[in-house]
């Protein structure tokens, strides 16, 4: 028993750790909270999106994806360098993330530009907006790129939304006009150049790059 002059030392109660949920090919389809999915741990070797509070699970594109991702890349590089105060960031899908709470969606686009400074604070992904995004359209990925996306980059004050078709081998360019896409759909031959980024000139062929031959390796 303790006399009035000791005193008496109490344990201090920590709190359990937190365990951050684990993500793998296997939740592909299933339903997931938007705070669990930012916070998860992801296997590696797959890519994951949240649409709509559904996991949605994807192999890594092929090569021929690849390429185009790399010309598109070196369109805005090049740019950059020529213009450096105008693009405040560059990203890719491994360098952003675009989240929508509202509509419990994370996406990785291929492409991001942006234009304005980055805020300070947390949640960074979250309040920081590109004003162009690019996507690849890949195999079974036409209702994501032409649908899902299409209305959640209007809703998020995306001005810009760059679809490439591979197999269509053509691009379709959203622009902003108020509350709803303008569109202009452009065939292999066509450029578009962007009032957001005077001088830039994308061409479709190019960055397309040569059709796929069926039976090559």
């Amino acid at each position: 028993m303790a006399t009035a002059t000791e005193t008496q030392t109490l344990p201090v109660a920590h709190p359990p750790p937190t365990v951050r949920p684990r993500v793998g090919p296997d939740r592909h389809g299933l339903a997931m909270p938007f705070e669990e999915f930012v916070e998860a741990d992801f296997e590696e070797g797959w890519l994951y999106e949240l649409a709509r509070g559904i996991v949605v699970v994807t192999q890594v594109p092929a090569p021929e994806h690849g390429d185009i991702v790399n010309r598109i890349t070196e369109l805005f590089v090049v740019y950059w360098i020529a213009n450096r105060p105008r693009i405040k960031y560059r990203a890719g899908g491994g360098e952003c993330r675009l989240r929508f709470p509202g509509m419990k969606s994370d996406r990785h686009p291929d492409q991001a530009i942006y234009l304005h400074p980055r805020p300070k604070g947390p949640n960074v992904w979250t309040r920081w907006i590109p004003q162009i995004v690019v996507e690849i359209v890949s195999e079974s990925g036409e209702d994501r790129d032409y649908v899902e996306k299409r209305e959640e980059y209007l809703a998020a004050g995306i001005l810009e939304y760059w679809i490439l078709d591979p197999s269509k081998r053509r691009m379709l360019v959203l622009l902003r006009l108020g509350d709803t896409w303008e569109e202009h759909l452009y065939a292999e031959d066509g450029i578009h150049r962007t009032e957001l980024l005077p001088g830039l000139e994308a061409r479709v062929g190019e960055l397309l790059g040569p059709p796929e031959v069926e039976g090559e390796d």
